[in-house]
């Protein structure tokens, strides 16, 4: 596939040792391309979570290996997980991973931050990713201060604020009502 940006090879993740092995993910391959849509679908406790972390290079597999735009993430050294991580990689994690005492504003600039984007051009891309996910008018209040919707939103720009090649969303419509739900999967 010319324009392939994910490969999975035979995944495997064993958590545990000898008689209580629990085998997470068995043997996964597939491939992506840029701009599709893959959904992973499967009963609870049934690996989802921890396939998508490692092909996001929060996790290793036991086997296996995953490509992302061609370069093997599964044997890489932990500075270049970071660097895939901040630069390539978005995500939108399925309890929202908002930092509580950053506003808004605050945790879709974190990746800004920590891409070194100049403050002026940070505060920019900030308020249009809030606008786009339409909770502009919250960019100051605090995690706790917004409903279950309105944080997923903003997990959702700040997945979005380093405009990734490729973004992993585990649940996000998981913890929110129907028409929430449909307006997040619209907005991906």
């Amino acid at each position: 596939m010319a324009d392939e940006l994910v490969r999975v090879e035979n995944i495997c993740r064993d958590f545990g040792q000898g008689g209580k092995v629990v085998h997470a993910v068995r043997d996964v391959s597939f491939t992506a391309g840029r701009g599709e849509l893959v959904a992973v679908r499967g009963r609870s406790g049934a690996g989802k979570t921890t396939l998508l972390n490692i092909i996001g290079g929060l996790d290793r597999p036991t086997s296996g290996k995953v490509f992302i735009g061609g370069q093997e993430v599964t044997s890489a050294a932990e500075q270049q997980l970071v660097t895939l991580r901040r630069d390539v990689v978005g995500f939108v994690f399925q309890s929202f991973g908002l930092v509580p005492i950053l506003s808004a504003a605050e945790n879709v600039g974190v990746p800004l931050r920590l891409a070194k984007v100049p403050p002026a051009e940070r505060e920019q891309r900030v308020a249009v990713l809030l606008e786009l996910v339409g909770v502009g008018a919250h960019a100051n209040q605090r995690p706790y201060e917004l409903s279950g919707g309105q944080q997923q939103r903003v997990a959702v720009a700040r997945a979005l604020a380093n405009d990734p090649q490729l973004l992993i969303a585990d649940e996000p419509t998981g913890q929110l009502d129907s028409e929430t739900g449909r307006q997040i999967m619209d907005l991906l």
